[in-house]
């Protein structure tokens, strides 16, 4: 799948890389490279991928070299953070909910119908809050984070053709939710059974039927073909997501000042123009599975936000909140 990225992305990357051919090369400047690892679970395709693989890479390259391991190869998914913090990793894609796991106060992150959209998220964390929670991750883990990106917002992706129109329409669902209990309790918001199954066995759980459906941001599912085996779209608009270039802190602090601030700039460009690409792909992927003979449809959202917002103040969830953080994100403009 070709991927085309912004005017913007695209000149920025251009500028990275003309400067990046004026720096010194020969054996002493390739033997002084680091290795920066990336272990997602996720495809070369997908648009994180292709950005990271460009933008950054193309950024950091004068000082280190950028070697992505795609699909799960290197670290499962839900094990990069850990592998971080311990050494044996320098960079994964991370979430709120995987950081949720080990931080509890992130779990404000993962509360469905929280982030309004796209500019709320980047404001919430290119702000002071995003300043807070960052400097948490890495007081507790050892490990930075880099930048947001937007990763679309998650929808429901079912087999069958029962419509859903509200929470109660999803009694019985067999949904595919990552194992994390923040993301198993969104499965159960959304009035769902929520099943925790591996990202890269999702396809042939749909195809077996294993699962009656999945939720992802559209872009993903076309990316990873769900289209092909599921029979509907429901717009639940559920969850704002989020992804975060999780970086080492002890790779971090071997670079220099000056390479500290190219990695953080190379980060920050990347995830903008990823943002970017998923906003501008979202609004053209509904015709497409329409195409391919789905029926994409908007339930009773109101319906949806309701139950899921009173689980959430009523769960264990919610007590771990830092206090007046929900009001100051309700605020970020």
């Amino acid at each position: 799948m070709t991927i085309q990225f912004g005017r913007r992305a695209i000149i920025g990357a251009a500028t990275v890389a003309l400067l990046a051919g004026l720096a010194v090369t020969g054996p002493a400047a390739a033997q002084d490279k680091i290795t920066l690892r990336m272990s997602t679970p996720a495809s070369e395709t997908d648009f994180r991928s292709q950005g990271l693989a460009t933008i950054f890479a193309d950024g950091v390259s004068e000082f280190a070299t950028y070697e992505p391991h795609y699909n799960d190869s290197l670290f499962k998914q839900g094990t990069e953070l850990v592998a971080i913090a311990r050494d044996n990793l320098e960079m994964s894609i991370t979430s709120a909910q995987e950081l949720a796991k080990l931080i509890p106060e992130w779990s404000i992150f993962t509360a469905g119908y929280l982030m309004r959209d796209a500019a709320h998220q980047r404001a919430v964390f290119e702000g002071d809050i995003g300043k807070e929670m960052y400097q948490l991750v890495e007081d507790k883990l050892g490990v930075k984070l880099l930048s947001v990106m937007y990763f679309g917002t998650r929808q429901l992706n079912l087999r069958g053709d029962k419509k859903i129109n509200t929470p109660e329409d999803m009694a019985g669902v067999k949904l595919r939710m990552p194992g994390t209990d923040a993301w198993q309790f969104l499965g159960r918001a959304l009035g769902a059974n929520p099943t925790p199954m591996a990202f890269t066995e999702v396809y042939t759980g749909l195809q077996t039927g294993t699962i009656d459906g999945q939720d992802n941001p559209l872009p993903t599912d076309k990316d990873r073909k769900f289209y092909e085996v599921t029979d509907q779209i429901v717009l639940t608009g559920h969850l704002v997501d989020m992804n975060f270039l999780a970086f080492s802190k002890s790779a971090w602090d071997g670079l220099t000042p000056e390479q500290q601030q190219t990695v953080q700039e190379s980060a920050q460009r990347a995830s903008l123009a990823i943002s970017e690409t998923i906003l501008d792909n979202e609004a053209k992927i509904v015709e497409f599975f329409r195409s391919e003979g789905l029926d994409v449809y908007t339930p009773d959202v109101d319906a949806f936000r309701s139950k899921a917002q009173a689980m959430y103040l009523e769960s264990d969830f919610s007590k771990d909140w830092p206090e007046g953080l929900l009001e100051r994100i309700n605020a970020a403009k």
